[in-house]
């Protein structure tokens, strides 16, 4: 039997943040929003603030603000954050399913790249999708991570990968030197997508491009629980919510072509979103358990439903092939 993580059940090590940071949107650099929620740490219960999350007037980037300075990550990233702790001990049959779904959309993002590339997996964790790409995809290339948790980069680490501590805009990595960059469940977590952006730009060779994976605001989910309780706010952990249209504007002021945008099935804002409403309205812990990455049966039923706006473009996820030209 996988061993059950349940954060609910947990009596929390709750901490106040240092600081809280106010900041203007990072396509439009102006400060002209409307609020859309407030919202608590539902599921790591790591602080005891409200945040609030209002939306950009101008190009409708949803954004937390103000928001934890980045001097508090390891207080709202704690230890037993799921992307340092994916592996198939913890999470059993979820874990086989994802690897496999995962490995086939990462084999798609890679094809047509040329013998012997270099592929760089920024927000790696503990190396989920480096691992699935050491093992399936071809052995001449060379794959590396960046991550800003020290505890993920050593995990990774411990797996025999090759993984960076840091912030990539700090990290100055040598330019021109990658064919694919992969931002999957990054941006919206990062303090500035453009200047990460802008960086991975950088980092890219001539026809080189970057794959990213994100949060779709332009969802039915969202409509139904954006006052409070949409799982995509992951509060206080994603800072940047996009949809179409307001990532090809942030796309465009990096100088980067959007080659491909489209949407894809994920269960997880829509069985995080009533696993919020219920720890909101402090249900009974064995309720909440039936929503979460725990719970094979929510999340095998709101994979289908969630396909059913995938056909109509309007899933879950955005993913987006941005390219160098």
């Amino acid at each position: 039997m996988p061993t059950q993580i349940d954060h609910a059940a947990k009596e929390p090590d709750i901490k106040t943040l240092s600081n809280l940071c106010l900041v203007r949107c990072c396509i439009c650099d102006v400060w002209d929003v409307t609020p859309v929620a407030v919202g608590e740490d539902f599921e790591y219960h790591t602080c005891p603030e409200s945040f609030l999350a209002v939306r950009c007037n101008r190009c409708g980037l949803v954004f937390l603000n103000p928001r934890p300075s980045v001097s508090d990550l390891d207080v709202i990233y704690p230890a037993t954050y799921h992307a340092y702790n994916f592996t198939a001990e913890n999470f059993g049959l979820i874990h086989t399913i994802r690897r496999r779904l995962e490995a086939r959309r990462l084999l798609e993002v890679c094809r047509g790249l040329p013998a012997g590339s270099r592929v760089l997996d920024v927000g790696c964790g503990d190396g989920f999708h480096l691992k699935l790409l050491k093992e399936f995809g071809p052995k001449d290339w060379t794959l590396e991570g960046v991550d800003a948790s020290e505890l993920a980069a050593e995990r990774a680490r411990d797996a025999g990968l090759q993984v960076h501590h840091g912030r990539l805009e700090d990290l100055r990595l040598d330019a021109e030197s990658f064919d694919l960059i992969l931002l999957i469940a990054t941006i919206e977590h990062v303090e500035n997508p453009r200047d990460l952006l802008e960086e991975a730009r950088r980092l890219l060779k001539r026809g080189g491009r970057i794959a990213i994976v994100t949060d779709n605001v332009d969802t039915l989910d969202f409509r139904i629980w954006k006052a409070r309780c949409w799982g995509g706010y992951h509060f206080p952990r994603h800072w940047n919510l996009f949809s179409k249209s307001s990532f090809s504007r942030l796309a465009q002021r990096c100088d980067l072509r959007v080659k491909k945008i489209e949407t894809l099935v994920s269960p997880v804002n829509w069985v995080y979103s009533i696993r919020n409403f219920l720890v909101d309205r402090r249900a009974p812990e064995f309720l909440v358990r039936q929503f979460s990455l725990n719970a094979p049966a929510s999340l095998a039923v709101f994979t289908l439903w969630d396909q059913i706006f995938t056909w109509f473009g309007k899933g879950a996820l955005l993913r987006l092939t941005l390219a160098k030209d």
